[in-house]
């Protein structure tokens, strides 16, 4: 499913936001997202409605305790129920529409980012090279969460705010009547004083909120990348917990974990001083609130000029009016969080669209293909991603058919070689030509295994269902995986389960299975005695007879299995390729 790309060109906060929202409620699910809002938005208006009836209920209410009326008493009450039925029943629908908004929202978000950050391999340079991205996986995961929650919860917020403001503004109008104040012997009137009154309490409420409140903006986005962090690291030593174990290293990840948590809890601590000074100011806020319009109507009440039920009336359109104008206060710490999250969403877009960027600029290592039968680098120059030369200008030819090793001492860039030819590799010059890139397989010393069934990972990348079962038996035989047979529906972390040795077979079952034209070895048998790394490559000429294999490798009996060598001699200017042949 085609994804309209997010534009996030705006150099001011809302106009990236403008930028998040807008192409969702235009791409090819806008009818059903508009649907959905104008449902969400329709509830709420018929919530605020509904507050709009009760505040003249107060008044008949209070009034009827006032004058005694039993009879209409037990009327009013009648009345007080329905209302509350009603409002407890959009409520519960305005949650569940919500809700079900949020998923199609974010998943719709989802898929975008993940189509911009899996093309032109953008996971992979973000990898290589800072570009102030931190924690892909929590961006995408947990900030497009927060995002789409938090801006229909605040838009839906400020939404119900101004149309509770314009509805109880009038009654309060009404209701507050003229405050006559005396100066220099004369009175002016203030019509609609309690108005007033609410918005100069509003605003320097607003005013204070925003100053005590500001830092948590920081906060929140710094909070983010330390959990962030931490929760990379747990997962990192999960995965290499065999590792960790042989160096009885656990005492320095542990420290590690310590640090990582020690800023995930000093962060904390500073939110939670800021924090405490909000709510305080926020608690203290609204308990006055609750008191001052009584206290402001008082007198009027006190004269005579109105009865209990519209002191109370006057204190539920004030209370309504005030909360509508202090929105920005309540909803200031999930203001701060959602800026941070829009922040950290934007500079991790700004950060995927500039590496796209370098690749589709051409800078770097031009690759494309070709309809021949031979891998062609030209005039290749690799670098590192800090700048330093890797590999000088070389020119390499490789046939189809000619079996080709690759050696040289380690550090020398045979493996930065083969991501060059691969056309992964971005910092360097230079031209590599391939045939069609589907018929090109690659084995790198440690395999990828993704998480899923056996059957899943013996057979990515074509998948499995190309693949029938009764083929994928018999490559792990061939592998000496026989015990793995019978397990091919098991579901698992199988880089975990799978020893070096058995994954680096299974990789081999892999490109049994896939029948690649050429297939590059990376020292994909280093963890495997010399008998089976013999047996392996045997499997090679007879089941994939028409494969060309090129293989890094140190070992003598690999190298005894092609005809061709190929040796990066290091210089002190860089590494010199003897591209002549050598006999393996």
């Amino acid at each position: 499913m085609n994804r309209t790309p997010l534009a996030l060109t705006s150099r001011t906060f809302l106009g990236n936001v403008w930028a998040f929202t807008r192409p969702y409620w235009y791409s090819e699910e806008k009818w059903v997202a508009r649907g959905l809002l104008a449902a969400v938005v329709a509830i709420n208006l018929g919530m605020v409605y509904i507050t709009v009836l009760l505040n003249h209920w107060y008044n008949d209410f209070y009034n009827t305790l006032q004058n005694k009326d039993a009879a209409s008493f037990g009327q009013l009450l009648i009345v007080f129920a329905a209302m509350a039925a009603a409002y407890i029943v959009l409520a519960v629908y305005q949650l569940n529409l919500n809700m079900l908004l949020q998923i199609r929202w974010r998943r719709w978000l989802t898929g975008v980012y993940f189509n911009e950050w899996l093309s032109e391999r953008v996971y992979y340079r973000l990898e290589l090279k800072s570009h102030g991205a931190d924690n892909p996986d929590q961006r995408m995961q947990e900030d497009l969460k927060i995002f789409t929650s938090n801006t229909l919860s605040l838009g839906l917020g400020l939404m119900r705010s101004v149309v509770s403001l314009f509805s109880f503004v009038f009654i309060l109008w009404t209701l507050s009547g003229p405050l006559l104040v005396p100066i220099d012997g004369a009175e002016i009137s203030i019509p609609g004083y309690m108005v007033w009154a609410a918005l100069l309490y509003a605003v320097a409420g607003t005013w204070l909120a925003h100053r005590i409140g500001q830092p948590l903006i920081g906060l929140n986005f710094d909070q983010q990348r330390f959990e962030a962090d931490l929760r990379f690291a747990l997962v990192r030593l999960r995965e290499n917990a065999e590792g960790v174990a042989f160096y009885r290293g656990e005492n320095d990840e542990k420290r590690n974990l310590l640090e990582r948590f020690g800023s995930v809890w000093w962060n904390w601590w500073l939110l939670i001083k800021y924090q405490k000074r909000l709510i305080g100011f926020t608690a203290f806020y609204e308990q006055l609130a609750s008191i001052f319009p009584i206290v402001v109507a008082a007198p009027r009440y006190f004269s005579g000029a109105i009865q209990l039920g519209g002191l109370m009336q006057i204190s539920s359109a004030f209370g309504r009016v005030q909360d509508a104008l202090s929105w920005f206060i309540t909803a200031y710490s999930q203001l701060a969080e959602w800026k941070a999250t829009v922040d950290r969403l934007t500079t991790f877009h700004q950060a995927i669209v500039a590496t796209a960027n370098e690749s589709r600029n051409g800078t770097g290592i031009a690759t494309g293909t070709h309809g021949g039968a031979e891998i062609v680098a030209r005039d290749l120059r690799l670098a590192l991603p800090d700048g330093r030369s890797l590999i000088d200008a070389i020119n390499l030819r490789l046939k189809a058919g000619e079996h080709v090793v690759v050696t040289g001492p380690s550090g020398s860039g045979k493996s930065t070689l083969f991501r060059a030819l691969a056309g992964i590799w971005p910092y360097g010059g230079g031209q590599v030509q391939t045939p069609e890139r589907d018929r090109i397989m690659f084995l790198p010393q440690r395999p990828y295994l993704p998480i899923g069934t056996l059957r899943e990972v013996v057979t990515y990348p074509t998948g499995a269902a190309k693949i029938d079962d009764a083929r994928i038996v018999e490559a792990l035989r061939l592998c000496h995986l026989e015990s793995l047979a019978g397990r091919l529906d098991e579901r698992g972390h199988w880089t975990l389960r799978l020893s070096p040795g058995e994954q680096q077979r299974l990789a081999f079952a892999r490109a049994l299975l896939n029948e690649p034209q050429w297939l590059f070895l990376d020292e994909a048998t280093a963890a495997l005695d010399e008998t089976t790394e013999d047996h392996l490559y045997g499997l090679l000429r007879q089941r994939l007879a028409n494969t060309t294999v090129i293989s890094i490798a140190h070992r003598p009996t690999v190298a005894a299995q092609h005809q061709r060598r190929i040796i990066l001699s290091p210089t002190p200017m860089g590494t010199r390729l003897l591209a002549d042949p050598v006999p393996a």
